[in-house]
């Protein structure tokens, strides 16, 4: 399947779903109000909600699920592992813990950027660490088992270094803050969120485009991407900057939602003829999309309180990660 096509419906579907996100919700609203919402006009109440609420929802739903997207499609074309993903390799938890160091030491009431700097620098602490053991395998490509022992490895460590911090957390608005980040959520965020965070997954993003050629070259083999003039180096600072800077800002305006960056790549990859530079834009639309369409349903499920989205995220990514794995050992036999 060509590439223009694909992100034509990617596109098509992710206007859908975002009119729908603006028009469902807990007061349904016209279509027709909604729109005029949106520019500002019309009853003063479908104004206040529509601007107020749900669009600043939907447009972090769009730039997280774009992140965590096009951030596990690189990932995986770096280290040629279809397995690989910020979640899964421990980057999603460090961001979590840097953020929560945030909140725990007070930096996040200094600055509106300590905690996306603080989330970032705990992704690229981590994503550094997987490249350094993906270096270290022998076949130099970074084994599944290598890769998720890892990450298993990172997550239980920051996971713990963030019990800690709740542990000794110095009031329970601290911890409940700390615990929202864990949980992954899109509720009650403000216009000022989205905007926080948009120039750093801007800037991971447009970097991660732009490896595209490299990770082309690298699915080759890394003698083939060295003859063909890729400094290696670079591309893999170059992915891990990227990652860090999107998945980083995208925890810090949600918190940890799992599973987005496994999920949308490996249903796409077949759909771009499996080459990693050209999965990434789709990734990206795909993964908004996806976060997207979660948010709503996380809305719609009849419960009492509000199913949090990293919770459904996980719920539904964790079997699908299963039957990749089974999938992965039947062809590796």
């Amino acid at each position: 399947m060509r590439t223009l096509p694909l992100l034509s419906g990617l596109a098509a579907a992710l206007l859908v779903v975002s009119a729908a996100g603006l028009a469902i919700g807990y007061a349904p609203l016209p279509l027709t109000g909604v729109i005029a919402g949106v520019f500002g006009n019309g009853d003063p109440l479908t104004v206040a909600v529509v601007r107020e609420i749900r669009l600043p929802r939907l447009l972090l739903g769009i730039e997280v699920g774009a992140a965590l997207g096009i951030a596990g499609a690189a990932l995986q074309g770096l280290l040629r592992n279809p397995l690989a993903e910020p979640g899964l390799i421990g980057v999603s938890a460090s961001a979590g813990l840097g953020a929560v160091i945030a909140f725990y030491f007070g930096f996040a009431a200094l600055s509106p950027y300590a905690l996306p700097a603080m989330a970032m620098a705990g992704a690229l602490v981590a994503t550094g660490i997987v490249l350094a053991v993906a270096a270290r395998d022998g076949h130099g490509n970074g084994g599944s088992l290598t890769l998720i022992l890892a990450g298993i490895a990172l997550s239980s460590l920051a996971i713990a270094l963030t019990s800690l911090a709740m542990n000794l957390a110095p009031n329970p608005y601290a911890v409940t803050e700390m615990l929202l980040w864990l949980m992954g959520s899109l509720k009650d965020r403000t216009p000022a969120d989205a905007l926080t965070a948009f120039p750093f997954i801007l800037a991971g993003g447009g970097l991660l485009l732009a490896t595209g050629r490299g990770l082309d070259a690298l699915a080759l083999g890394e003698d083939a991407a060295r003859s063909l003039g890729i400094d290696l180096a670079r591309l893999r600072l170059a992915v891990v900057g990227g990652s860090a800077a999107a998945v980083g800002a995208s925890v810090a305006v949600s918190g940890s939602i799992s599973f987005v960056g496994l999920v949308v790549p490996h249903l796409l990859r077949p759909l771009v003829g499996h080459e990693p530079g050209r999965l990434l834009l789709p990734s990206a639309l795909g993964g908004a999309v996806l976060v997207t369409l979660a948010d709503l349903a996380s809305r719609l499920i009849p419960t009492a309180q509000e199913v949090m989205l990293g919770v459904l995220t996980a719920l539904v990514g964790a079997p699908f990660f299963l039957v990749l794995i089974l999938r992965v050992r039947r062809e590796a036999w």
